[in-house]
């Protein structure tokens, strides 16, 4: 990646982790559009079901590994199926919804920073099946092929996107699943067959395989406990992108780590679900941003950085997807990320 080419993720911005509530893609683009003018994301839509959530969708974009379901998941086939034209054509129509709002809004073709978000290729390992119904994680043969078919499908996507809406593309790998994988606790086909644990270095290359392909600035999300930043950092990846209220004091060094070798940080710092309503209204209120941004002034303040570091080295998300809460819910979370956003911006810093 030349520096002409790369992305560069606005520092101090909010975004999405990706899913969204409903099944309107041009709705979702518009509420993405409108609300996360830094740094938008393609939209994400599980609610229409199989093909539309994270790993139907990641499957789709394989390159020459077509995938149907089973009666566990998704499993590795022959020949494409009704699936698989399902999850590519989900995809197709966010990406359609998206070009026409951005040629509404005349933000096509003016170079914006746009994520775009994908299954990790550990994520992945751990849930789709090979032809027999094992895990691909347990076979380092199959392993290495998907990773290979889902660093040249991302790399197709992102040149389309590119292409499409004229933007620079920031790749965003969910990796829920890394913690399992490294711990060895990830579900095999029967309590029998249990799925060893992934070495560190091999997770490490796998996702390294994925940025180097890619081209672009990657952010590797990971809402689960114990995170795994050690190894992220021999990924090359730009970012981290995690929930803050899973942090605990064990992870503190590791964070100080991170952020000391000049990497970004997505904070995860409102939850989705919602919070004590309003008695008088029965709405559930969105909050000051600066007690919004509480915990993550107390972590920059307990880590000894300088709170401009807010500004410079932090995104701001969700502690994770959206999709299941209500869409007026879902705005409420976004006023919330982008209002903190701004409050940094403007030096706001809490209390």
């Amino acid at each position: 990646m030349t520096e002409s080419d790369a992305a560069t993720i606005p520092a101090g911005a909010a975004t999405g982790i990706g899913s969204m509530p409903g099944t309107d893609p041009l709705e979702a683009a518009r509420l993405i559009a409108g609300e996360l003018e830094e740094l938008p994301h393609l939209v994400e839509l599980p609610d229409r079901g199989l093909g539309a959530d994270l790993i139907g969708r990641t499957a789709g974009m394989l390159v020459d590994l077509p995938v149907d379901t089973s009666t566990t998941g998704y499993r590795l086939v022959d020949r494409p199926g009704p699936i698989l034209g399902r999850a590519r054509g989900h995809l197709s129509h966010d990406l359609d919804a998206t070009e026409e709002v951005w040629e509404v809004t005349g933000l096509r073709g003016a170079g914006r920073a746009f994520k775009v978000q994908a299954a990790g290729p550990a994520t992945l390992a751990a849930h789709l099946e090979l032809p027999g119904g094992r895990k691909v994680l347990t076979d380092a043969g199959a392993l290495a092929e998907v990773t290979e078919s889902l660093a040249e499908g991302l790399a197709a996507h992102i040149r389309e996107v590119t292409r499409r809406l004229g933007a620079h593309v920031v790749l965003q790998l969910d990796e829920p699943e890394l913690p399992a994988v490294l711990a060895g606790t990830v579900p095999g086909l029967s309590r029998f067959d249990p799925v060893s644990a992934l070495p560190a270095p091999d997770a490490a290359g796998l996702i390294r395989r994925i940025v180097e392909a890619a081209g672009v600035e990657v952010l590797v999300h990971c809402c689960a406990a114990d995170v795994p930043l050690a190894v992220l950092g021999q990924t090359g990846a730009t970012g981290a992108a995690i929930d803050l209220a899973q942090l605990t004091a064990a992870d503190l060094d590791g964070v100080g780590e991170w952020l000391e070798a000049g990497r970004l940080l997505g904070a995860g710092v409102v939850q989705a679900a919602p919070g004590q309503a309003d008695p008088v209204t029965g709405t559930d209120p969105v909050g000051d941003p600066r007690s919004v941004a509480d915990p993550v002034v107390h972590l920059i303040d307990r880590l000894g950085f300088p709170r401009e570091k807010l500004a410079t080295s932090l995104v701001y998300t969700p502690a994770c997807g959206l999709a299941g809460v209500e869409p007026a819910r879902a705005r409420a979370v976004l006023d919330q990320v982008t209002g903190l956003a701004r409050a940094v911006s403007a030096g706001d810093f809490g209390r």
